[in-house]
């Protein structure tokens, strides 16, 4: 697991006591190490009383606790002239690419920073600490958490919410993907760099369309192996994690596909035909009911929020990364964003029948920009948790912005009862996968594991509704979260 943050006291006083005191009750009990950065030093600690005794006094400071449990770790800091750089996460491309050097190569670290955005493409976040302000960026399509917020005293950013609740800060707001911000004394100043653009449809037959989703989906899958020759898979046996599992055998990677699910659900056998289908192996985990019960407090605890449908399908994705880590296995491939992009939920269908063309692909382009809190930011921190590296390859800007330019009738028939999602079902079907997983209809993980109705057994245990019994497990996390509440060593916030 690793945290990054970034705060600024708004009074000029110190804000290193508070970032340590924050980092370290957040990886109580974890191997971890701590690190702490300013204009002036960047210091990395290999336990957490050496990390106590710092010495770091500065209104602007950045923490970092980051597990070295395996090579794909991507964490790299500096420190300049008159300033500190902590970078979070993984550049794709241009292969080779030092991203210290690019964010440092110019005078002025703002500019480098926007330049960043033109230049690469990755999953990452970047805070540079001056002396008397934070800049900080976030990749195109947010994969990368990181969360900002204030308060009378203090100014602050992290990769969860729960760090900046330790810092008194009660709201929280998930930073604007492929924006710039400059965080001073006045607060927050947001810069849209490269960002997802709404469009009209272009014409373009299906054909064209799905050869070209092809390569754009396979460049982003080869991209997304880069520094490993050993991959898991989230497997459901349908289309998207078929079409994410095949290319990445075709890219050269050893892939191996893990299916996570309650006992006796008929998607466990069509998950192991699938498999045979792409003649990939695949690990199959089978959990009870009681093991829902076991680990929903913690995944609630992760996902940061009171939100049922989240939790129920972070269960299932808890469990895969649980299972990967076991495996020795610390880079998973998965399928989210496809429904968003490629028109994979019904009530789209809903929406073009009730209000039209235009309603509907105004609410896809929303979803699309919300994909990072809806979906992304739940499964990177459970997988962070089990020191695992999620990769997106549908979470690319290039696709992103391909895919909504393309017009419904490529994504779903107009009318009740369509399979949905059919330029990427084309693409399966041209690069040979079965008509099994090609036809296959959607089913969410959370109904196809089972989840959804174990919590709603669980809730009514306690004679509550599943929203009310996620609630009472947020509130009592939220309740420990401010027994140990660092905020009083900036006083009274």
């Amino acid at each position: 697991m690793k945290t990054t943050m970034a705060v600024l006291d708004k009074t000029g006083g110190d804000a290193a006591a508070a970032v340590v005191s924050v980092l370290k009750s957040l990886h109580t009990g974890q191997r971890v190490n701590f690190g702490i950065a300013s204009s002036t030093i960047v210091r990395t600690y290999k336990d957490a009383d050496a990390f106590q005794s710092h010495g770091l006094k500065s209104p602007v400071v950045m923490g970092y606790a980051f597990s070295n449990a395996h090579p794909n770790a991507a964490h790299q800091r500096v420190r300049l002239e008159d300033a500190a750089v902590v970078f979070d996460g993984r550049i794709y491309s241009p292969a080779g690419t030092s991203v210290i050097e690019m964010l440092t190569k110019k005078p002025l670290q703002r500019d480098s920073g926007k330049a960043l955005f033109g230049e690469v493409e990755g999953d990452f976040s970047f805070l540079i600490a001056e002396p008397k302000r934070i800049i900080v960026g976030r990749d195109v399509v947010g994969v990368q958490p990181l969360y900002y917020g204030e308060n009378k005293r203090v100014a602050a950013l992290a990769s969860s919410r729960k760090a900046l609740w330790k810092l008194g800060i009660e709201k929280t707001s998930s930073f604007p993907p492929g924006n710039l911000a400059v965080v001073t004394s006045e607060g927050f100043k947001f810069e849209p760099v490269k960002t997802l653009t709404y469009a009209e449809p272009e014409p373009i037959t299906m054909q064209t369309a799905a050869k070209t989703l092809n390569k754009l989906l396979e460049q982003s899958v080869r991209k997304r192996l880069a520094g490993t020759t050993e991959v898991a898979v989230a497997f459901s046996g349908g289309l998207d994690s078929s079409v994410v599992a095949f290319l990445a055998k075709k890219c050269g990677a050893n892939v191996r596909l893990i299916h996570v699910s309650l006992e006796n659900r008929p998607e466990t056998e069509e998950a192991k035909k699938a498999a045979d289908a792409l003649r990939l192996p695949i690990q199959v985990h089978l959990f009870k009911e009681s093991d829902v019960e076991e680990v929903i407090s913690k995944v609630v605890e992760l996902i940061e929020e009171p939100d049922p449908v989240k939790a129920s399908i972070g269960v299932p994705f808890y469990w895969t990364a649980e299972k990967a880590t076991e495996a020795g296995l610390y880079v998973l491939l998965a399928g989210q964003g496809a429904d968003e992009l490629f028109g994979g939920y019904q009530r789209y269908v809903n929406d073009y029948l009730a209000h039209g063309e235009e309603k509907v692909r105004r609410t896809i382009f929303e979803d699309v920009l919300r994909l990072h809190e809806s979906n992304i930011e739940r499964d990177v921190k459970i997988c962070s948790f089990h020191d695992v590296e999620l990769r997106l390859p549908f979470a690319s800007y290039q696709i992103a912005q391909f895919a909504l330019s393309l017009p419904l009738e490529l994504k779903f028939e107009k009318k009740q009862d369509s399979l949905r999602k059919m330029v990427l079902r084309k693409v399966a079907e041209n690069i040979g996968l079965p008509g099994s997983i090609v036809e296959k209809p959607k089913k969410a993980v959370q109904y196809a594991t089972g989840v959804s109705d174990v919590l709603k057994k669980l809730g009514r245990k306690q004679n509550r509704t599943v929203k009310e019994y996620v609630n009472a497990l947020f509130l009592t996390q939220r309740e420990q979260t401010e027994r140990n509440d660092p905020s009083r060593a900036f006083g009274t916030t």
